[in-house]
Formats: C-alpha cells, sequence, structure tokens
C-alpha cells in the first residue's frame, strides 16, 4: 500500500485571492433587475403595432424611424414609470414594515395612501387638475393623514400593532369621505376622479416621468440615510436608544419619507394598492434575510407593477387600471399572509 501523500499547505493569502461566491441578496438583486429588464423589453415590443427585439434596440437609440417615435414617445414613459413607481411603493412599504415591526404594516392599509387620494380629491373640486396642484393635494392629504394616526396611535410613543388599527380605522373614515366628496362634486369632476383613483399608467407621459426622477434622485440619499437607524430600531426602542438612536424624530422622519414616495406615486397615477404591502415581504423571503432589504424591495417593487401592467394591458379582453389587477392580486396575498399569521399565533 502507498504512503498517503503529506497535504500540501495552502500559500498564504490564497484564501484572500479566490474569488468570493456573492451572497444570496445580492444574487437575488441581479435576478431580479434581470428578471425586470426582460419584462421591460417584452413591454416595449407588445401593442397594436408589434415590435422584435432587433427593432426595440435600434428604436432606442434613436435611428428607428417610426419604431423609436413608437418605443421612445409612447412606450417607454409607461415602462419607466412603472419601474420607478414599483420601486417607489416598494421602499415605501418597506419602511413602513420595518418601523411596525409587521408584515402588515403598509402606506394602503395604515391609510397614507388614502389620504394621499383625499387630498387630490380636495384639490380638485377645489381648484382644477393640474399637475402642481395634485401634486401638492397628494403629499399635504398623507401628511394630514399621518398626523391624524401618529396622534390617535401615540401612547408614550408608537407601537406598530396599534399604528396599524388606528391607521385601518381611519382609512375607514377617509373612504366614507372619499366618496362623499365625489357624490358631492360636479359630475365630470366626479367621474374623473373616480377613473383616476383605480390607478392607472395609460396616460403616462414624460411630463409625469421627469419630476418623478428628479424627486427619487433627491430621496435617494435620505433612503441611505435611514437604512441605519431602521436596522436600530428592529432592535426596539429601548435598544434604538442605547445606540444613540432619538427615537420618536427618527421615527417620525421616516414615516414622512415613506408618505412622501408614496404621494409621489398617487400624485401621477393614482392610488395602486398592495404593491408596498406584498414587494418587501416577497423579496424578504427570497433574500432569505432577517430585516427587509431596501434595494431587493425596491428591484421586486418594480418586477412586479411592470408585471401587473402588461397583465392589465393584454389578459382582458379590454384594457384595465393597473390598479384592479394589483388589487386582484393583493387580495389574494394578503389573505395567504393573514392565514399563516394566524397558524403562527
Amino acid at each position: 500500500m502507498s504512503a498517503a501523500r503529506p497535504r500540501v499547505p495552502a500559500p498564504a493569502g490564497a484564501a484572500r485571492l479566490s474569488p468570493r461566491a456573492p451572497s444570496r441578496p445580492t444574487t437575488v438583486a441581479l435576478l431580479l433587475a434581470s428578471a425586470t429588464a426582460v419584462l421591460a423589453v417584452v413591454a416595449l415590443m407588445l401593442g397594436d403595432y408589434p415590435l422584435t427585439v432587433p427593432q426595440v434596440l435600434t428604436a432606442l437609440t434613436g435611428t428607428g424611424g417610426f419604431e423609436s417615435t413608437i418605443v421612445l414617445e409612447w412606450r417607454l414613459p409607461r415602462v419607466t414609470a412603472a419601474i420607478l413607481f414599483g420601486a417607489a411603493l416598494a421602499i415605501s412599504g418597506a419602511l413602513f414594515q420595518t418601523l411596525t415591526r409587521n408584515p402588515l404594516g403598509s402606506p394602503d392599509l395604515i391609510g397614507f395612501a388614502t389620504g394621499s387620494y383625499t387630498g387630490v380629491i380636495v384639490v380638485t373640486v377645489v381648484l382644477g387638475t393640474s399637475v402642481v396642484t395634485t401634486t401638492a393635494g397628494a403629499l399635504l392629504g398623507g401628511l394630514a393623514t399621518a398626523v391624524v394616526v401618529y396622534l390617535l396611535a401615540y401612547r408614550r410613543g408608537v407601537q406598530g400593532f396599534r399604528l396599524i388599527v388606528v391607521g385601518i380605522g381611519v382609512t375607514a373614515m377617509l373612504h366614507a369621505l372619499n366618496t362623499w366628496l365625489l357624490l358631492r362634486a360636479q359630475e365630470e369632476v366626479a367621474m374623473g376622479a373616480a377613473i383616476w383613483g383605480t390607478g392607472s399608467l395609460s396616460l403616462t407621459s414624460w411630463a409625469d416621468v421627469v419630476p418623478a426622477v428628479a424627486v427619487l434622485l433627491v430621496t435617494a440619499p435620505l433612503v441611505v440615510w435611514a437604512s441605519r437607524p431602521l436596522r436600530q430600531l428592529e432592535l426596539g426602542d429601548d435598544a434604538a436608544a442605547a445606540h444613540g438612536v432619538r427615537v420618536e424624530p427618527t421615527r417620525l422622519a421616516i414615516i414622512g419619507l415613506g408618505i412622501l414616495l408614496t404621494a409621489l406615486v398617487t400624485a401621477a397615477t393614482g392610488p395602486i394598492a398592495f404593491v408596498a404591502l406584498a414587494a418587501p415581504q416577497v423579496a424578504r423571503r427570497l433574500g432569505a434575510g432577517a430585516g427587509i432589504p431596501l434595494v431587493p424591495s425596491a428591484l421586486t417593487g418594480a418586477f412586479l407593477l411592470l408585471g401587473a401592467d402588461l397583465l392589465a394591458q393584454y389578459v382582458p379582453s379590454q384594457p384595465v387600471p393597473v390598479g384592479v389587477v394589483t388589487v386582484v392580486l393583493g387580495g389574494v396575498y394578503l389573505l395567504g399572509v393573514l392565514v399563516r399569521e394566524a397558524r403562527r399565533a
């Protein structure tokens, strides 16, 4: 029997030079980004004037003639809006779910999205429709709702479960108020506001997308700043305070950031439900992380809203608002969350 060969030790520094496999969250983020890019190309191909992949790629360079007009002026604004607004809603949902430490913590359920819609209805009835008034109404309505919910939920601090319960009650009252406002408004104004309230990307143009890009560029550093205190707040208020976090001012600042992102989407497209609720939880399960990751959540939201918009355009016999599709898909998801939480309890 031959003697076993002695094991030769690895050279010093070999472990540092060996390539490291990407972490699972990084892999998930890359896969989501790739899937969203593929879905975007499909969305640019489909329509009354179908295009091939080479035609789409040529049109994106601006040298495709009539195809460039179709892609750059008609279809690309809608695709870009779906990606950006889906990411904004998902980040807003991730912020609120982290603050409340509850998978049901979402601007949809807490009432902030409904409050933004209420603000838009008020300014539409009083001042008429324009980009400035709609954006201001959505932002002020969301902020006013946040103040009411926060004050009603405050008892020596704000607990996540109490915030959600109070938010659900405020949402119900806002729905009643919205109905009353629409019934009191002029018929053409009420019809326009009701249709807009379903949430749609069909009339999205570059005039809607460019301001959204500007706002998102401004809020991106704020989201990065919020990631560190969010991780501290996940440990509880006492632990966060022990690490030097000013709990209530920080919580209020993060709530305001989430409302800004929600109001941005509501002002441009109307309220689009359940993307903010589902995307962070889907991203957390895909990434197998302990917390709610912001970047995978944003990519998941972009993929979900773009996919829902494709379903809204081509699956029914007639196109429907994307908000209708997200409500259907989100209702199924919410039912699953409630069943899972009941079994866990």
